[in-house]
């Protein structure tokens, strides 16, 4: 449980000298976006430096951040953005402390990219999954009793969310928004900055690499559309799929891999549960219609598809995130 001096909708970004920039912006960009006109809860962002002064940044920019580590006590949310490189200066006692505290107040502490060392370096990834840069990740490794996961976008272990390079901290704080607010507010604030909002998932669930966005003359690029237009179908299935593409199903499946990163039928299950999830939140519709609504048979067909993506079960999850 959450200390009661932390504010669960208190947002803060520790920013470190000599971070990269486009990793500070991240967090500071997600949570900061109001949609109170949506009736969802808005954050509190506290953008907080490691010291106080000017922090330099990648391409000689430096930043001024008008909170220090003392408010740090105040958040429920500590988010620690990309940091320099572990070879770099050593993580100041003050940030490990600050995080530390704040792990032992339950709040919820979020490493994006290289933050991670940081959180291990606090020893907050001892005895836990986690993930990073992919060219750091033996690094992060060599900590102690930490597991890490290279190949994925980002790692939720519950109190502790981990992700990968750059972009890809942005599929973590999506995730967050959607852990702690659902899928719709995901979904707005993924459709303000232009970007999939499908690559989120379940509590300590390791999300695979996004899946690319096909390009002109691209077989794969139609086929996703057909498959999105009518994941209603039943009948829609791997081999359905591979007629649309005028392959052979041997075919289709090392094509779809290649130009995606996962098979078809992984593909076509997260996205009819993604749709359910929608419908669960939005919808009266009970939890067999919408088992049905995105081509299950039943809700029977639909649950454990939905615990292994969403790691909870249909009707758990409606209860949870419900819009309004």
């Amino acid at each position: 449980m959450q200390a009661a001096h932390r504010d669960p909708d208190t947002v803060a970004v520790i920013l470190g000298e000599g971070a990269p920039l486009l990793e500070a912006a991240i967090p500071l960009r997600v949570f900061d976006l109001d949609l109170s006109s949506r009736g969802i809860r808005p954050y509190r962002v506290l953008a907080v430096g490691e010291r106080l002064g000017k922090l330099a940044t990648t391409a000689g920019v430096r930043l001024e951040a008008p909170f220090g580590l003392a408010d740090v006590a105040r958040a429920g949310i500590v988010v620690v953005p990309g940091w320099r490189a572990p070879s770099g200066e050593a993580t100041s006692s003050a940030v490990l402390d600050a995080l530390t505290r704040a792990y032992d107040d339950g709040a919820l502490i979020v490493g994006l990219c290289l933050g991670s060392f940081v959180l291990a370096d606090a020893g907050l990834l001892r005895g836990r999954a986690a993930t990073t840069h992919w060219r750091y990740a033996d690094e992060l490794a060599a900590y102690p009793g930490v597991t890490v996961h290279p190949d994925v976008l980002y790692v939720d272990e519950g109190q502790v969310v981990t992700s990968a390079g750059s972009a890809a901290g942005l599929d973590a704080c999506l995730h967050v928004v959607r852990r702690q607010r659902g899928a719709d507010a995901a979904a707005a604030i993924a459709r303000a900055l232009v970007v999939a909002p499908h690559r989120a998932g379940g509590q300590t669930q390791f999300v695979e690499q996004p899946i690319p966005r096909a390009g002109r003359g691209d077989p794969m690029g139609g086929v996703l559309d057909h498959a999105l237009a009518h994941l209603d179908d039943p009948g829609l299935d791997v081999d359905a799929l591979a007629q649309q593409a005028h392959m052979s199903r041997r075919t289709f499946d090392r094509q779809f891999r290649a130009a995606t990163g996962c098979s078809p039928l992984q593909w076509l299950l997260q996205q009819r549960v993604l749709r359910a999830q929608r419908a669960l939140e939005v919808s009266d519709l009970g939890v067999d219609e919408v088992a049905r609504s995105v081509g299950f048979a039943d809700a029977v067909s639909l649950r454990p598809h939905f615990r292994r993506v969403v790691g909870v079960a249909p009707q758990t999850y409606r209860e949870s995130f419900r819009a309004g």
